[in-house]
């Protein structure tokens, strides 16, 4: 195992870097200041930046105007987007793109890729299922009619649903398999209720009504949801630390200049030591994110499935966050409360990282279950 980026990966980054550097987390109202969505839409004008940096078709092939490059490469991206809180679909759009490249059929892919890659068509994914604590592809059924796949079920807490044009929604069959649908929005029979993050942007519940979808629209490969689960959860964890590094870096600024009894309080041993720990957490962090992403991105066997490299990381990044956080907010004083300073609009978004990810004693329990399931040599 190789952490080292490729070129192309930190090209990549490097893009996203230039990308994003214009950007400002307190652009909309806060969160603690509004009572509904903090913006109709997410950040136009940033997608179209991207998608002219070539970073919306990251994932695609080069047959399909993309750059043909990996999970790793994602994920240095996603990780520059968190730093700024970017209010862009990118995660799931991309997961979806990747998903269409990876088990879709040559006319999806013909027919998708190419506008995607180039911001022309916005995808999301239905990722939480019907409660947000049952299994995602469980809060709908799929029953084929015909030339076409009929859908009935609930999905919660859909990011950007309002601005996409499709929903990829995992639904079960009568034999027990995954099938991941591509759910136009508007369509017919399907409906949308406003749900709101606690970042203040809209989510929805999605209601499928007999909902008919194309057949040549449904991806039915084995593993296919998994692998677009596991790319999502991933993904997860590149926004949880890119978010994790630039609080605490706005925390060593902070008590670098913030002086008591004469001396910066960054100088106290009290404070230096809460600030070690957090850096511990983010390298660690960091560390089994490459491990879940270079699996991902390159197939490689192991002891354990690629979920337990996954869960792993979701275990470390879900508890990461919040401490990270939770010590920037406690180093910060009154001070890191104030709206008009933007670290309570890092802190909401880490707590709906954090929600998003689940908690980390149920990802421990799943790894538990994967170590007993499988000898380790």
């Amino acid at each position: 195992m190789d952490f080292t980026f490729t070129e192309e990966q930190q090209a990549a980054a490097e893009a996203a870097r230039g990308v994003f550097a214009g950007v400002v987390p307190d652009a909309v109202p806060s969160p603690a200041l509004t009572a509904g969505a903090v913006a109709e839409d997410f950040d136009r004008a940033l997608w179209t930046r991207l998608a002219e940096a070539d970073l919306l078709s990251l994932v695609a092939a080069e047959a399909y105007g993309g750059a043909g490059l990996d999970a790793i490469a994602l994920c240095l991206v996603l990780r520059e987007a968190a730093k700024v809180l970017a209010r862009v679909p990118l995660l799931e759009h991309s997961a979806a793109v990747a998903a269409v490249q990876t088990h879709g059929d040559e006319e999806l892919r013909s027919a998708l890729l190419a506008r995607a890659g180039r911001g022309e068509v916005v995808l999301t994914v239905a990722a939480n299922g019907r409660t947000g604590h049952d299994p995602a592809e469980l809060g709908v059924t799929a029953r084929q009619e015909g030339q076409d796949w009929i859908l009935d079920g609930v999905q919660t807490a859909v990011p950007w649903a309002y601005g996409a044009d499709l929903v990829v929604v995992p639904a079960h069959t009568a034999a027990d398999r995954t099938v991941l649908a591509l759910v136009p929005r508007p369509h017919a029979g399907v409906t949308l209720a406003e749900q709101i993050s606690t970042t203040g942007e809209r989510l929805a519940e999605l209601r499928l009504e007999s909902v008919r979808i194309a057949e040549r629209d449904v991806i039915d490969g084995d593993g296919a949801w998994e692998w677009l689960r596991d790319l999502l959860a991933t993904g997860t964890c590149a926004l949880a630390l890119g978010l994790g590094e630039r609080v605490l870096r706005m925390t060593s600024d902070y008590t670098s200049k913030r002086e008591q009894f004469g001396f910066p309080v960054a100088t106290f041993q009290a404070v230096a030591v809460q600030a070690a720990d957090r850096y511990i957490d983010l390298r660690a962090m960091e560390a089994t994110l490459w491990q879940a992403a270079w699996r991902l991105a390159s197939g490689a066997q192991g002891a354990l499935p690629v979920s337990g490299d996954v869960a792993v990381a979701k275990i470390w990044a879900a508890d990461g966050v919040r401490r990270v956080v939770q010590t920037a907010q406690h180093l910060h004083g009154g001070f890191g409360a104030d709206v008009d300073y933007p670290l309570h609009r890092y802190h909401a978004w880490a707590k709906h990282l954090e929600l998003s990810l689940g908690p980390a004693s149920a990802h421990e329990e799943s790894l538990g279950d994967l170590l007993a399931a499988h000898t380790l040599a």
